[in-house]
């Protein structure tokens, strides 16, 4: 009796040990690919340019920002410091070399100035959002 109990303990533990590891399937788990690039995409090519200069959106639309800069930038709505034209636009934010982030829905119909919080002034790095 003692070495049947013994047996049965063993065996569910055994199959405990399969159910936590994934069932012993043997198979690897794989990582989600994240959702294909679609949809329109502003870009900050190698020279530090942004462009298009002006982007038309239907409301409701997201844009995706690009850098393709060596240099970080931090994609901000216009005025300059405030950013309170377009708070979507806002939650691009830090930009690191190589990164693609998307603003929020773009759901008012207005016009959204866009600049580099941290370099405000360069015209290269300026650029509006069309909502109609």
């Amino acid at each position: 009796m003692h070495h049947r109990l013994i047996r049965t303990v063993a065996s569910c533990a055994a199959l405990l040990g399969m159910a936590a590891c994934g069932g012993g399937s043997g198979s690897t788990p794989t990582t989600p690919t994240p959702p294909a690039a679609s949809g329109p995409t502003m870009t900050i090519d190698a020279g530090g340019v942004l462009s298009p200069k002006e982007l038309v959106v239907s409301p409701g639309t997201r844009v995706r920002f690009t850098n393709q800069s060596s240099r970080a930038r931090q994609v901000s709505s216009d005025p300059h410091p405030e950013h309170t034209d377009c708070p979507e636009i806002n939650q691009v934010g830090f930009l690191a070399s190589g990164q693609t982030k998307e603003t929020g829905n773009l759901n008012v119909v207005r016009t959204c100035g866009i600049h580099d919080h941290d370099d405000p002034s360069n015209a290269n790095m300026r650029a509006r959002i069309v909502v109609r």
